[in-house]
Parts: C-alpha cells; sequence; structure tokens
C-alpha cells in the first residue's frame, strides 16, 4: 500500500522521462488521472488512458519530447505531502520559474494550475510544481 499515491506518479513519471521512455502504467485512481489530465491540457504528457485491467485498473501515460528527444518536463516537484500539508490562498500562489512553469493545487473547483486558481479566486492544497 502506498502512503503517497501523488509522489509515486510523479516519481514514476520523472524516471520514466530519465529513460526516455514513450508510456509509463501505474495503478488508477480518480486523483491521478485528474492529475494526468491537468498536465496533458498544459502540454507537459501526451496523453493519458485508462486500461481496465484485472484485478484493478491501470492508467497509462504517454510522454512527450521535443523533436531532439528531450523531455518537455524539465523537473517535477511534490509540494504537499502527508507529512506536510502546505495550502494557499489565492493571493499566496507561487509562481514556478517566473512564469514558465506551472503549480497544481487541489482546490474545492478540482484540480487546477496556478493561472487558473488566480483567475478563479480559489486556493487549495499546493500538490506539485512542473517546469
Amino acid at each position: 500500500m502506498l502512503t503517497d499515491p501523488i509522489a509515486d506518479f510523479l516519481t514514476r513519471v520523472r524516471n520514466a522521462t530519465a529513460a526516455r521512455k514513450a508510456t509509463v502504467d501505474m495503478p488508477w485512481s480518480k486523483q491521478k488521472d485528474a492529475l494526468a489530465r491537468v498536465l496533458v491540457a498544459e502540454g507537459y504528457l501526451a496523453g493519458a488512458t485508462i486500461i481496465e485491467a484485472e484485478p484493478r485498473p491501470v492508467l497509462r501515460i504517454e510522454l512527450r519530447y521535443d523533436p531532439q528527444r528531450r523531455p518537455v518536463i524539465g523537473g517535477i516537484k511534490r509540494v504537499s505531502r502527508p507529512s506536510l500539508r502546505v495550502y494557499v490562498g489565492s493571493k499566496d500562489i507561487p509562481a514556478v520559474r517566473g512564469g514558465l512553469g506551472v503549480s497544481v493545487l487541489s482546490t474545492p473547483k478540482g484540480l487546477l494550475v496556478d493561472r487558473d486558481a488566480r483567475r478563479e479566486n480559489v486556493g487549495g492544497e499546493l500538490l506539485c510544481t512542473v517546469w
């Protein structure tokens, strides 16, 4: 049993991009699926599909690379974790790499990137940063 499934998700993506893999599989959960869809919408991942497998569904992430086969994700970091939760208000959401990256927040309106959370004036738990 995993104590931090989001950290596991981020580590699997980080390791797969370092190994230049095309896809990476992991156990499916609603939160991992939502996080993958946010990263796809932001252009950091190529796609995310759910594979109905026994005994549990699997989330397959398609990684994205530039034409020179360098990963689009330069770095990915977990901020809030089970032992130290980090909550921010809409006015306190940090910019990542001077606006070149994104922060992903878990808000009452679902998972949002920093830009959308500021626009909708909602805060929440700061899950991770991606650049």
